[in-house]
């Protein structure tokens, strides 16, 4: 007997050990410990280390299971940094042992990007994160069903992203309803402006460019007194770089509305072709003149270097079109290699008399279909945008090797050619955290032009348009395959004709069968305008 009781009280004392580990595993803590960073107005951030984690509703499974490691693809536009493998290695420690998961960080480089994007989102190809925005055509591509649908799978894997993004802006990137793409939440413009060496304007009693007068005006004077130097930078893709931005300061085009479909801003309701037009024939004969002038390479067709790349080495004294940002990361870099250069930049809204500040679409991440790693994808974005330590490692490279901060203002080490990881090197636009960014001085002055674009701010009417090309995908990739062989040297300004140019390109476009896309864009878009009573 006395042995049975010793027996029994030994098995008693084994349950409630195993009660007591049991009701511990089975707790989740209400606070993560994460960093919340404060910025104040001297770009200076502050930091607490503890902030509240949203609860889940009540019933909801808590977390994800990360007990399967995995290897993340992550897919960004552009070129990679060249210490891209460092910065991969540090940000993999953490992710390692926080989700069990690494990431591999992929680059398309910026030469046909728009044709290994596409083959991307179509090979198959197994791909956990990819960069969204309204010109790589997201709306289209999440109605062909490119991306998965995120919207019940965001309160499981990333509750406090889901929380720190805020109501009208998942609102404002639901496409028939659903959520396929994170949004960045950071407030900026990309409008467009004229970047030029003020150092040469000034040296040589050039006008300062205001309108596409005074831009030419300096343009001949760069070419007269700079024969060895470009007057222009640009590269082969010549309708969006070189055509649109004159679309956009002198017709007040909306968007970047496909297959020569034309709308006014001001006149919203109104769809028309530019193609054939007379505002095209306007323009083409500015960029035949231009071209004629030697303002940039007869070979442009065939150059895929960036448009800031000879800006910054003096190989090129102007960018008819670039926003405020990328204005300022050139000037960083230039003046980083010659610091008695200068570089100025005049907002075409100035002249328009309105900015648009970007939709929440312009910039975001998506999980295409291929994915497999759906929930391990957005709980590691989650720690892109909301750990400090992520955030600012894959936005600025390590501190003390590749930046320092010196009176709350971010200095780059060393300069554009030796420094491997300059100030958004890894082109991470979309998961920018307003809390953790840090600023160059320069900076200042951009910060300067948001606000005067603040004052004449107005509401952007096109990227919330999503286009479904179904009705005419044939048709589609017949007319922009004549974009590509009749329009394009148009744009370059190779053909000695515009008339009889634009008359041959404009029959090759319709036996592609461009009118019947044109009439079915225009349902699309009236059905858009009435629907959001846009005006």
């Amino acid at each position: 007997m006395l042995r049975q009781r010793k027996l029994w009280m030994s098995v008693l004392s084994v349950m409630l050990v195993l009660t007591v580990i049991l009701s511990g595993c089975g707790k989740s803590d209400d606070k993560t410990d994460t960093a919340s960073t404060t910025t104040d107005n001297s770009g200076e951030t502050k930091t607490d280390t503890t902030t509240d984690t949203p609860k889940e509703d009540d019933g909801a499974k808590t977390g994800i299971d990360t007990s399967k490691p995995v290897e993340l693809q992550f897919y960004m536009l552009g070129d990679a940094p060249k210490d891209l493998s460092k910065i991969q290695d540090l940000v993999n420690q953490m992710a390692k042992e926080e989700l069990n998961t690494t990431v591999k960080f992929n680059y398309t480089t910026w030469t046909d990007w728009d044709q290994k994007y596409k083959l991307l989102l179509s090979s198959g190809q197994p791909i956990d994160l990819i960069f969204t925005a309204d010109w790589t055509q997201f709306q289209s591509y999440a109605k062909k069903g490119a991306f998965q649908d995120i919207t019940d799978i965001l309160p499981k894997a990333a509750p406090g992203l889901q929380s720190y993004v805020p109501a009208d802006m998942w609102d404002a990137v639901k496409i028939d309803g659903k959520i396929y793409t994170v949004p960045a939440t950071y407030k900026e413009y990309v409008t467009l402006g004229f970047v030029y060496r003020e150092d040469l304007r000034a040296k040589y009693n050039l006008p300062k460019p205001v309108d596409m007068a005074t831009f030419e005006e300096y343009l001949d004077g760069i070419k007269k007194n700079e024969p060895d130097m470009m007057p222009l930078s640009m590269n082969s893709n010549v309708r969006d770089n070189l055509i649109a931005p004159i679309r956009d300061l002198t017709h007040d085009a909306i968007g970047a509305a496909p297959y020569g479909v034309g709308i006014k801003y001001k006149d919203p309701s109104n769809v028309y072709s530019y193609w054939g037009s007379d505002e095209q024939v306007q323009d083409l004969t500015i960029v035949q003149r231009w071209q004629q002038k030697g303002f940039f390479a007869k070979n442009v067709l065939n150059v895929k270097d960036t448009m800031q790349d000879p800006i910054i080495s003096g190989k090129a004294a102007a960018i008819i079109g670039d926003n405020p940002t990328r204005f300022n990361d050139t000037r960083l870099k230039m003046k980083s290699a010659h610091p008695d250069w200068e570089l100025a930049y005049y907002p075409f809204p100035l002249a328009k008399g309105y900015a648009t500040p970007v939709h929440p679409i312009h910039n975001g991440f998506a999980v295409p279909k291929s994915s497999k790693n759906a929930e391990r994808a957005l709980a590691f974005y989650e720690k892109m945008v909301l750990d400090k330590r992520y955030n600012q490692l894959t936005e600025y490279g390590v501190e003390g090797t590749n930046y320092q901060v010196a009176d709350g203002y971010y200095q780059m080490i060393g300069d554009s050619t030796s420094n491997g990881f300059p100030r958004e090197g890894m082109n991470g636009w979309a998961w920018r955290n307003p809390e953790f960014m840090l600023f160059d001085k320069d900076f200042d002055g951009v910060k300067e032009i948001f606000a005067s674009l603040d004052k004449i701010q107005s509401p952007d009417k096109f990227t919330g348009f999503a286009e479904d090309y179904t009705p005419y995908q044939a048709e589609k990739a017949a007319v922009e395959q004549v974009e590509s062989q009749y329009f394009a040297p148009l744009y370059a300004g190779l053909v000695d004709n515009v008339q009889e140019g634009l008359q041959t390109a404009m029959a090759k476009a319709k036996q592609a069968g461009l009118e019947k896309i044109h009439e079915e864009y225009k349902k699309q878009w009236d059905q858009y305008v009435t629907s959001n009573g846009i005006k």
